[in-house]
This record gives C-alpha cells, structure tokens and sequence, in this order.
C-alpha cells in the first residue's frame, strides 16, 4: 500500500517576533514493512536546517531562522510504501511463548530504562491493574500481549485533547478516558510492571472506512497517532494500539521511538516576543491511498 501523507503546522502571531530553533521530528522510520519513497519539509519562513539522529535513531531536524516573522508555516510531505501484513505471523523464540519469561542478559543490559516503569505508583494501583490481565502462570505470551492491548481501550472513553502533555496511568485509570497518547502510556506502563521491554512510537495513521464505495475508500483517512512496541525475543519490536484494539504495522506509519511519549513530540521550539503575542496554532493532516503509478 503506498501512502501519501500531508502534515502541515501553522503558528500565527499578532506582529513579527523571533523565531528561535524549531527541533522537527516529521521524517517516517523505514523498516522491511516501510519504504521511504520520498520526503519534502519545507519551512514559511525560510529556514537553516541541521539534521541529526537522537539516542534512538530517530531523525532530526533543527531549523533556523534568519528573520522575524508573524507566521510560522511547517508543511510535511511525504511517500511510504507500506506492507506489513494485516495479521502478522510472529516468530517468537520458544522459551518465550508463555508467560513469565527471561530476556537474555544482553537483552535486559540493552532494554534497559525501557523495561523499567516511569511513572509513580504510590497506591499500586496500576501494577495491580496490569497482573490482573495476567490469567495464570504459563499464560500464552501473545495472548496476555493482546488483552492488555484490548483492556487499555476496554471501558475507556477515546477523547482527543489538544493540550500539551500525556496523563499518567493512574489519571487514565481514574478517569476512565484519555487520547491516543494516553492509552498508549498506559499499555506501556502496565507491561512493564509485568516486566516486558517496551517503548512509545509516534507518527501517522491510516484508518479508512472497513465498507464503503472505491471513492469513499480513496480519499484521505488519517491522522498522527500514538502507540507501543513490546520488544519479543526473536520477533523483534511488535506494534500494539490500545486506541484500535490491533496489534502489529498495519495502517501505521513510525516516525519516532522513544522511552515515553514525552519525547517525541513532532514539533518542539519557541519565539522571542509578547505575551500576547502569540494568536495560535493549527494543525492539518491528511493521510490518502494512491496508485502505485501516480509518483513513480
């Protein structure tokens, strides 16, 4: 499935102020399961642009302004080919098929902070949560995997929050609703309470109509999105979104990993201005199927 995705950000402000470093994280992460075809980010104003990978791999863009200027527009276009299976297939190395397992000292030694909660607990109420998912002792990895999955969504109301941040587990818990972001903080916090290695994913989602006409079907569906990777030995990092209830890559588009869903945000910076200077922001993004032949 090839994917065109569009993410364009706009800042707008009452009158000129200095734009300083925008930290831009926007470019997809190619896999065997995603193919960067192309990649186009631009910057209105003009903009100097350093590019880097943080600890994770992730690519970087650091843009610079030379001027003032009363807005500040991000425009992200980009081509992926996306194949990963619709019911992924795993290969998990046999002394990990059941519940509890060992990873390997070296495993464990790489892992490291991403097998370790975050977040406080002080009434335990998220570890216990999370055991409660656990049926027994020599559970089937996979299917403990998948209800935690199912019981992060379960009884949750989805919201869409436009301010900054994530919850807390134990604020998603309590109040029984949160964002894809939020969901997702909470799977990971809950399995590593049970001792998985797992880390955040943020990008884009593709999420058509399951019916419709070949129309419906074609034009954009999409969105950025928030998820989790669970590291299984042999199988590699496998995707869960709590917020759809699926496992594995299918419809998804990686852009960053990380350890929280706190570092990645896609676009990070600041300006030198009024108080009131600032009028607002928009954030426009459109995800859409297109003929293998149209860009090649």
């Amino acid at each position: 499935m090839r994917l065109h995705i569009l993410h364009v950000t706009t800042y707008r402000y009452r009158e000129p102020v200095e734009i300083l470093a925008h930290r831009v994280m926007l470019t997809p992460r190619s896999s065997h399961a995603l193919r960067l075809i192309s990649a186009d980010l631009s910057f209105e104003p003009a903009a100097e642009l350093e590019w880097t990978q943080d600890v994770f791999g992730n690519l970087i863009a650091t843009a610079s302004f030379p001027n003032p200027s009363e807005r500040l527009k991000i425009t992200n276009c980009v081509i992926v080919d996306q194949t990963a299976a619709a019911w992924p297939i795993l290969k998990i190395a046999p002394h990990a098929h059941r519940y509890p397992f060992d990873y390997s000292h070296e495993e464990r030694a790489d892992l490291g902070a991403l097998l370790v909660p975050e977040h406080a607990d002080p009434d335990g109420s998220v570890a216990a949560w999370a055991h409660a998912q656990v049926l027994g002792a020599g559970t089937d990895t996979l299917s403990l995997l998948q209800d935690m999955n199912a019981a992060a969504r379960a009884g949750m109301t989805y919201v869409t929050r436009e301010e900054v941040g994530t919850q807390s587990p134990q604020e998603t818990l309590d109040l029984a609703s949160g964002s894809c972001r939020d969901l997702a903080t909470l799977f990971i916090e809950a399995v590593r309470h049970l001792g998985f290695g797992a880390r955040a994913v943020s990008g884009y989602l593709f999420d058509p109509p399951i019916l419709g006409n070949p129309a419906e079907v074609a034009s954009p569906h999409g969105t950025t999105h928030a998820w989790a990777e669970v590291y299984l030995p042999c199988a590699d990092w496998v995707a869960f979104d709590p917020t759809n209830g699926r496992m594995g890559e299918a419809h998804l588009v990686p852009v960053a990993v990380g350890r929280s869903i706190a570092q990645l945000s896609p676009v990070d910076g600041r300006y030198v201005g009024g108080a009131d200077a600032f009028l607002g922001m928009t954030v426009e993004v459109t995800v859409s199927a297109i003929g293998r032949t149209d860009f090649d």
